[in-house]
């Protein structure tokens, strides 16, 4: 029962941060909003291996290897795309 709590309470405290950050971008500028995302998305990074710390079960750990890929992959794409927008802005030489 006590890893659920923190995984709730992780869960919890990442939703809670996201919210915030993502709330503070103007909504007319896509670039920063994707480095948020980055950002809500390496907070989840976070949280699973600190959860990865405590002891689970077989099936624990590989839906949480499978959160903890699916959110790197989130973190990778998001600074793909912002570097590839910040290229339409730069000057042409």
């Amino acid at each position: 029962m006590p890893g659920v709590l923190l995984v709730i309470f992780v869960f919890a405290g990442a939703f809670g941060i996201g919210y915030v950050l993502i709330s503070r971008v103007p909504p007319m500028l896509h670039t920063p909003l994707m480095s948020m995302t980055n950002a809500i998305s390496a907070v989840t990074v976070l949280g699973a291996v600190l959860l990865f710390a405590s002891e689970m079960t077989a099936a624990q750990r590989v839906l949480g290897a499978i959160a903890l890929m699916t959110a790197v992959f989130n973190v990778c794409g998001g600074f793909v795309i912002t570097d590839r927008m910040l290229r339409l802005f730069r000057r042409k030489s």
